[in-house]
């Protein structure tokens, strides 16, 4: 698994531990170098950003966990 898998799937754990309900789709390749993913609970949807060093570095640096999963909690706080 490569650095980018590996961030994509510390970010589903972190969604995970946050909400279980939530639908979450991260695109294959980052746009300008940020990742648009689709948070989704119902019929309600949320986009947030994340840049792509971001997902790299999120299951070795846990103040970068920290931030991205303030941003996801936010996010599920607006669905």
């Amino acid at each position: 698994m490569d650095e980018m898998e590996e961030g994509k799937q510390k970010f589903l754990e972190v969604v995970q531990e946050i909400d279980g309900a939530i639908q979450v789709v991260i695109p294959v390749t980052p746009s300008n170098s940020m990742f648009l993913i689709s948070l989704t609970k119902g019929s309600n949807r949320k986009f947030i950003t994340v840049p792509e060093d971001d997902m790299i570095d999120l299951p070795h640096d846990t103040s970068i966990r920290t931030k991205v999963a303030k941003t996801i909690k936010d996010a599920i706080a607006a669905l």
